[in-house]
């Protein structure tokens, strides 16, 4: 089964050379911190968002293209799709993540191997790990449960792929032999994720549960791949309590 592939509606590949993020005051910095934090956006979101113009939002955008340090791509539109030319939004390349990610990514980590450390480390770490890693996403849960419970003609896989775009994920969705495969073009998470795969096994439990069938995670981000990939067979279908499922999970990557 093939893995996602990174096709349009995916990260759009830059040329330019990566320069140093502007002072962490500037308003700059407010715009790429705030893609990094909502994902995808567009400049009438940033401009809202941080109570500036859409006109010195574009500014600041333009920068950003220019550095590398931000990327852009036409805005997916879902059903009828009005004149004109679609919205674009703006994400962050690896390049403007990493910015961002040397700091804030160094003191969750150190934070984690403290919890880890603090109840003795070996197997009991790795459960105290896997237990916060579900607390985090539990909340999250109940949101994308309350989103699929009024889904209308959509997949529950589509419908879910909606809500983690809303947080930052970036997810499509591709039919595939059997089933569908929800696709994730980005990681809040990814750098910590390589250190702490609890993180990958636990929303790949989550997504068992939403979805009521067994989940296959083919590849993620924090493991090298382009895209996190799960598969999700054609009987999916969502379960009335969250208890009621026996989540499983399997793949050569939960990490």
């Amino acid at each position: 089964m093939r893995e996602c592939e990174e096709g349009p509606e995916a990260v759009v590949a830059t040329t330019a050379h990566a320069v140093a993020p502007a002072p962490a005051v500037s308003s700059r910095d407010r715009v790429a911190r705030s893609i990094l934090d909502h994902g995808p956006s567009s400049a009438a979101d940033l401009a809202v968002r941080l109570g500036l113009t859409q006109a010195a939002v574009r500014r600041h955008l333009d920068a950003l293209l220019a550095s590398g340090l931000v990327t852009a791509r036409e805005q997916k539109v879902y059903g009828h799709r009005g004149r004109g030319r679609p919205a674009k939004v703006f994400l962050l390349t690896d390049s403007g993540r990493d910015a961002f990610y040397q700091a804030y990514d160094q003191l969750a980590a150190d934070a984690l191997r403290f919890l880890a450390d603090s109840v003795g480390g070996g197997d009991a770490g790795k459960e105290a790990l896997a237990a916060f890693a579900r607390s985090r996403l539990a909340r999250d849960a109940e949101r994308y449960r309350a989103a699929l419970g009024d889904r209308g003609e959509a997949t529950p896989t589509e419908v879910l792929a909606g809500a983690l775009t809303s947080d930052g994920y970036a997810a499509t969705v591709r039919r595939a032999p059997l089933g569908e495969q929800l696709c994730q073009h980005h990681c809040p998470v990814a750098h910590i994720a390589e250190q702490f795969p609890q993180f990958c096994e636990a929303e790949t439990e989550v997504f068992s549960q939403l979805l009521g069938t067994h989940v296959q995670r083919l590849a993620t981000i924090a493991h090298g791949d382009g895209v996190c990939t799960t598969f999700v067979p054609a009987s999916a279908s969502v379960p009335t309590d969250p208890h009621d499922s026996d989540p499983h999970v399997s793949g050569r990557n939960p990490v």
